[in-house]
């Protein structure tokens, strides 16, 4: 059986993507919708899949669906990696402003797995040319996206580990849309860019005052406004500036 909000419909014997899978692509005009649906494609993207590598020419947009997370990481020369950004249905990644070549700056990591919508860039930044209302929509989501970036930079300096890892839980509680997160204690330490050890030592805190309950490769939240009250500033500053810059999107 086919997710809700993800499902093809029929219509006069074709095949057509319901656009509320992605709330970025929900928020679009049905003219403007109209112009994207041929060129869309429903893909099934696992966990760890790598979607474009720093360098790589980003060639497809992806619109994630459902619970479908992704990372976008930093990649030092030595290998190590620190996540940026997280996207999962309330926005896309991949050739969201730029036009003509676009090498990509970090890597695209699917962190939660299942299906998005996929397009040729081309055909996004041809529907962007022809539509100042599209245009603008994704420019403004530019522009929040950018201001999580912004916000990470200043949470890995300034705040704590356990702050940290209360507002990545948040993040993500918000994209899964269950209070089970699918999650290993590995993929935690190199989202936030520490050791095993210390991911172990923080979510045993956060377990023991009742927010979270730990399991072999999940984390389930218990108790969602104690989490916000563990987090740092940074999860109400980015979410707060969303709601400000895509009010129709974060509906």
């Amino acid at each position: 059986m086919e997710k809700p909000g993800i499902t093809l419909e029929r219509k006069d014997g074709a095949r057509t993507v319901v656009r509320r899978a992605n709330r970025l692509l929900g928020a679009l005009s049905a003219r403007d919708f109209e112009v994207l649906q041929p060129h869309l494609e429903l893909v099934d993207l696992p966990r760890g899949k790598v979607l474009f590598e720093p360098g790589d020419d980003v060639v497809t947009t992806y619109f994630p669906c459902h619970r479908t997370m992704v990372s976008l990481l930093i990649v030092t020369r030595d290998g190590r990696e620190v996540e940026a950004a997280t996207v999962g249905r309330e926005g896309a990644i991949g050739g969201i402003v730029s036009e003509g070549h676009k090498p990509a700056f970090g890597r695209a990591v699917m962190q939660i797995g299942g299906q998005a919508l996929a397009i040729p860039t081309s055909h996004l930044e041809a529907a962007k040319t022809g539509s100042p209302r599209f245009a603008d929509l994704f420019s403004r989501y530019a522009d929040a996206l950018l201001a999580q970036m912004m916000q990470s930079v200043a949470c890995n300096a300034l705040h704590r580990t356990e702050e940290r890892c209360a507002r990545w839980l948040l993040a993500t509680h918000d994209r899964a849309g269950d209070n089970i997160i699918q999650l290993t204690q590995e993929s935690l330490a190199e989202m936030l860019g520490v050791q095993r050890t210390t991911v172990t030592a923080v979510t045993g805190v956060l377990q023991d005052r009742g927010l979270i309950r730990t399991h072999r490769g999940r984390v389930e939240v218990l108790d969602r406004p104690g989490l916000e009250r563990a987090a740092c500033e940074c999860y109400r500053a980015v979410e707060d500036h969303f709601i400000r810059l895509l009010p129709e999107v974060a509906d």
